[in-house]
């Protein structure tokens, strides 16, 4: 068993890791820590106490006053896995850690996977445990502002001419924040710094589309800065203070009024191009989510490890069959918010 206070401690070096969780006991021990701190707490008659443990079935814990069971890995990523419980640590670590992340093959590799296909398959579950249930919006804070814009992701055009042809359009929004007076870094982009983003794929750059995302992904009374496309213009009767900032093209005007969200897109695109070599149209929602968890988290890397692993609960990730067949819809931004089915359906790839 591993102590109480080493599950509040992100490992931060291979060496450290592997003395933290050297075998599938204590990341059962760790699991069990994070979900119940103290004392287990039985889920369905709320009795607190130590449950009855089985040498045969390490992951199930017995209330002893109900007599039903409880699996600690219930409710995560790893539910009813065959897998090994370190490999999936490894996994989480690995992808944690790793800043520009892993295709998988290289993660296939790494963990020494056999098949392609259950690699891919664990690194999808991790990418939906990416996306938090009660995923809240970005902006609000009146010193601040959000830009927002879209761009066109992906896209073979090889012998077919210049246009968009086979590109997905994804609409972004992040918010802009402002560095300390004393900051030595004030010369950069004007002393502005990024923070949290949010990136969605939509069908068209219409007002429906595009005010569906703002509508979900922002904050209502924050400050909102756009290019002035007409597809915004709806957003001031939602409670929002719209700043359109037309640059006809000009590379220097987008620079000094947009220039987050244009180094948002600059950046996922060389991600995209560099670490995974292409994403497929169906499943890019879940690259733009990683893209997005990679960069809101990119100073706490504890809080990415558990997020990755479900230990928070409420986590829904795909089964082989849902992801290969298509079934399965990646999370999003605006399918985590409470609205109504027209507006949920405005980020899902079709």
């Amino acid at each position: 068993m591993i102590q109480k206070e080493r599950v509040g401690v992100f490992p931060k070096s291979l060496p450290e890791f592997q003395r933290m969780f050297p075998d599938e006991n204590a990341c059962l021990a760790y699991l069990e820590k994070a979900r119940w701190s103290d004392v287990f707490i039985c889920p369905h008659c709320k009795t607190m106490g130590e449950p009855f443990r089985f040498s045969n079935r390490p992951r199930i814990l017995r209330c002893r006053r109900c007599r039903r069971d409880t699996s600690i890995v219930a409710g995560t990523i790893m539910k009813d896995t065959r897998m090994p419980l370190s490999v999936w640590f490894w996994a989480a670590f690995l992808v944690s850690s790793h800043t520009p992340g892993m295709s998988a093959v290289q993660f296939q590799r790494q963990l020494g996977i056999s098949c392609y296909e259950t690699a891919f398959l664990i690194l999808h579950k991790l990418r939906a445990g990416m996306v938090r249930p009660d995923q809240d919006q970005i902006g609000g804070n009146t010193d601040d502002h959000v830009e927002i814009d879209e761009a066109w992701v992906g896209g073979r055009t090889r012998g077919r001419g210049s246009g968009n042809r086979n590109q997905v359009l994804v609409a972004g929004a992040v918010e802009v924040k402002w560095r300390k007076k004393e900051s030595k870094l004030n010369k950069r982009r004007g002393g502005r710094v990024a923070g949290r983003i949010r990136l969605a794929i939509v069908p068209d750059r219409s007002a429906s589309s595009l005010c569906g995302f703002v509508k979900t992904a922002i904050k209502p009374g924050s400050i909102v800065v756009s290019d002035g496309w007409t597809g915004y213009r709806g957003i001031e009767a939602m409670g929002y203070q719209p700043v359109a900032v037309p640059s006809n093209g000009d590379h220097e005007i987008t620079e000094e009024h947009l220039p987050m969200i244009h180094l948002v897109f600059s950046n996922l695109k060389t991600w995209l191009r560099g670490t995974h070599h292409g994403v497929s149209h169906h499943h890019l929602q879940a690259y733009l989510n990683e893209f997005t968890f990679r960069f809101n988290r990119r100073f706490y890397p504890l809080s990415a490890f558990r997020s990755l692993l479900g230990i928070a609960g409420g986590t829904t990730s795909p089964t082989y069959e849902g992801l290969y067949s298509g079934e399965w819809n990646h999370p999003n931004c605006i399918t985590h918010q409470n609205q109504s089915p027209e507006v949920v359906a405005v980020c899902i790839f079709p």
